[in-house]
């Protein structure tokens, strides 16, 4: 029987712009609770929070802190927890890269690679670890998705240390859909090219060249992208599985 996420309660981290944002704005179309988590764009995150409020009717909190970093991702979880009363679904789509060359192995410091790791591996460990008995007190248990990319699946992405941390964390959604079951279902959204203020750092001659590598011979649709996180969350007999919705730009690699 598909779950219900009518009136749930989100926790969205890296949930202020771009695909965050889009995410919030359709899980508070079903009537949920959101808490948008930001790490540096308070503005944007406060005007999300009020749109949602305003056109939804539903509860929101606005919660700082750096998805890398383990003590702000357990506030972000407990200040949920407090201004809700409950949390039944997680989005860790708080991420980090730096635009570089491949080739170039100096591109990037170990402080780079660092916290590559931190954000887009440890911090979802740590997300899930704090969560783990308040999902599990739920009766319907409860929802972790990640935002993962096409990078972690393929020698491509905006840098070395991203694409090699994105496959790390596709291999921890699998590790921990395995053993945090069967109250928990857990899986990866992989985007592909969206043209959000980040996607957009590629630049023209980039981005028009991964539209024409892709079997649809365009960029992944923002809305399409953040419908999925609903469609997997509704699915109750879904667990480990990562899910490309990226215009076929990995097929177009085949």
């Amino acid at each position: 029987m598909p779950y219900s996420i009518k009136r749930r309660n989100v926790l969205i981290t890296g949930g202020s712009r771009g695909l965050g944002a889009e995410i919030a704005r359709k899980f508070a179309a079903e009537s949920c609770n959101v808490a948008i988590n930001y790490v540096a764009s308070e503005a944007p995150a406060k005007e999300l929070a009020k749109e949602l409020e305003q056109n939804h009717n539903v509860k929101t909190i606005v919660i700082q802190g750096d998805g890398g970093v383990v003590a702000d991702i357990q506030r972000c979880v407990q200040e949920t927890v407090k201004a809700f009363g409950g949390l039944d679904i997680i989005i860790g789509n708080a991420g980090f890269t730096k635009f570089s060359n491949f080739k170039d192995l100096d591109a990037l410091s170990y402080e780079d690679w660092d916290k590559c790791w931190n954000t887009n591996v440890k911090g979802n460990h740590a997300l899930l670890k704090e969560a783990k008995p308040i999902l599990e007190k739920n009766e319907e248990g409860g929802v972790f998705i990640l935002t993962s990319s096409v990078a972690g699946q393929s020698l491509k992405g905006s840098s070395m240390a991203y694409s090699v941390t994105k496959a790390a964390q596709i291999h921890l959604m699998k590790c921990l859909a395995n053993t945090q079951g069967p109250k928990i279902r857990i899986n990866a959204v992989l985007p592909g090219l969206l043209l959000t203020d980040w996607g957009n750092l590629y630049g023209e001659e980039r981005i028009n060249a991964l539209k024409e590598d892709s079997a649809l011979k365009k960029e992944t649709e923002l809305g399409d992208c953040a419908e999925a996180y609903l469609d997997i969350a509704r699915n109750s007999s879904m667990t480990g599985q990562a899910v490309q919705i990226d215009s076929g730009i990995n097929v177009g690699h085949m």
